[in-house]
């Protein structure tokens, strides 16, 4: 079977997919800032501890590999500097290297922020990208990059993910896992009867394996990858409560006052959320996969609501072991702001 080397392959997503292409029989290598420390595979993985911005460390993993899945990313809640550096010349970098070193196919995860906010759904691969803030701008240069070395005969599939849950998740939404824990009503912005596509970790993984196990004229294009049975975000996000037996509910409240307090918020850094998140939330979110399930013969296996408990399952069984720290990756649960003071209320 091929070596792969997963950037990034530290995190959430990163994990995930080492743990399938494992199971697969593949040899992993794995890049990242942050050590690999997964007792359960950890054996069984080439880690390489360093960053995608550093050229010298970037070919040292990819040495031998045959294929690259380039997951590293920062995420919005790094600085401004760090999320251009990291993503647009950390895949300038990855991307250079590949082809120095003969190394053909680079499958790279991008993301749905890409689109901002979309005024028609379902949103199709070939419409207009114009990322909201430095991490949607940062991914869209980072794609520019990839559809040029593709342009120049490498075979380089561009993934992009809705926001994914799944084993191992916490940023964001261990905010919400938190409250249903504790037993407590959740606030929502709106009515939360808009449509809010997920996607699980697992389906991305079988995307990502789509990309590099299938013939060249199949996957050397831009997919949507995200879940196919959802409903309504009120309906989604009420299922993880019912499936806890809570009593609780999800209390929605009128988008506009809440919105223009999580605006002043943000702007003395006490949000809980990220502009992409709050303006988004709100709205109808749903992204095409037919191009996918065509062109890939991927299938979704996880509803949101399937995908979400399955994330929940994660954190109730290993809460006692994940600390009280936060942090800004999907690893580490995100500071909670003011709704920290909230939940007394709830």
């Amino acid at each position: 079977m091929a070596r792969v080397l997963v950037t990034g392959g530290s995190g959430f997503l990163g994990i995930n997919l080492v743990r399938y292409l494992l199971a697969k029989g593949h040899e992993v290598n794995v890049l990242d800032v942050v050590d690999f420390s997964y007792d359960d595979c950890k054996k069984d993985v080439n880690f390489y501890l360093g960053s995608v911005t550093n050229a010298e460390q970037v070919k040292q993993a990819m040495m031998g590999c045959k294929f690259v899945v380039h997951a590293a990313a920062a995420l919005p809640l790094y600085s401004d500097e760090e999320v251009m550096r990291t993503n647009v010349k950390g895949t300038e970098i990855v991307m250079q290297t590949a082809k120095s070193l003969g190394i053909f196919r680079v499958v790279y995860i991008s993301s749905t922020a890409v689109y901002g906010v979309p005024e028609k759904i379902p949103v199709l691969e070939t419409d207009q990208v114009v990322g909201v803030g430095t991490y949607g701008q940062s991914k869209i240069i980072a794609e520019k990059i990839c559809l040029d070395y593709r342009k120049g005969g490498m075979c380089v599939p561009i993934i992009r993910p809705k926001s994914f849950v799944g084993p191992e998740r916490l940023g964001v939404f261990a905010i919400f896992f938190e409250w249903v824990k504790d037993g407590k009503n959740f606030p929502m912005i709106g009515d939360g009867k808009n449509k809010y596509q997920l996607l699980d970790v697992d389906d991305l993984c079988d995307a990502i394996y789509l990309c590099l196990a299938k013939d060249v004229k199949d996957v050397n294009a831009t997919f949507n990858i995200g879940a196919e049975v959802f409903l309504t975000m009120r309906e989604d996000y009420q299922a993880v409560m019912n499936w806890s037996k809570s009593k609780k509910k999800i209390v929605n409240f009128p988008k506009a006052p809440v919105l223009m307090t999580l605006r002043g918020l943000n702007k003395v850094n006490m949000s809980p959320l990220y502009p992409w998140i709050y303006e988004t939330a709100f709205k109808d979110s749903i992204v095409s996969v037919d191009w996918a399930k065509e062109r890939l013969g991927w299938k979704a296996k996880y509803s949101n609501s399937q995908a979400l408990i399955r994330s929940y399952k994660w954190y109730l069984n290993n809460y006692s072991q994940l600390g009280q720290g936060t942090g800004v990756s999907h690893r580490k649960p995100w500071k909670q702001g003011v709704l920290k003071a909230m939940k007394l209320f709830f």
